[in-house]
């Protein structure tokens, strides 16, 4: 199993949890983070740092974000690394509680 990024991280960024990776298996992208299912050692320490509740496991992932697994699968093969915390988007707080955000995704 390993874990996901869904939807609710859209054009928030919030870097937090990259600081607690112990494999580097995050991935960025323009307005959202993906996890590299290859790298993901399934150890659960990203969920708790996500201000947004963005990471589920593979299993637990919501029915209406379960396209984010195979997302985040596609997105890791052409996104780059990242292996430190970075600041937030200045409007991150804006989005932070938004739904519907899926459309706003840059690739």
């Amino acid at each position: 199993m390993t874990y996901v990024v869904v939807e609710s991280c859209i054009k928030c960024k919030y870097t937090d949890c990259v600081d607690v990776c112990p494999v580097d298996c995050f991935r960025e992208g323009p307005n959202m983070l993906a996890i590299d299912p290859d790298e993901c050692i399934d150890c659960t320490l990203c969920v708790a740092e996500c201000p947004v509740e963005a990471i589920y496991a593979e299993d637990d992932v919501p029915e209406d974000q379960r396209d984010f697994i195979e997302l985040n699968a596609e997105l890791a093969r052409i996104w780059p690394s990242i292996t430190e915390k970075k600041d937030a988007p200045p409007d991150a707080d804006d989005w932070k509680d938004k739904p519907d955000k899926r459309d706003l995704l840059e690739r």
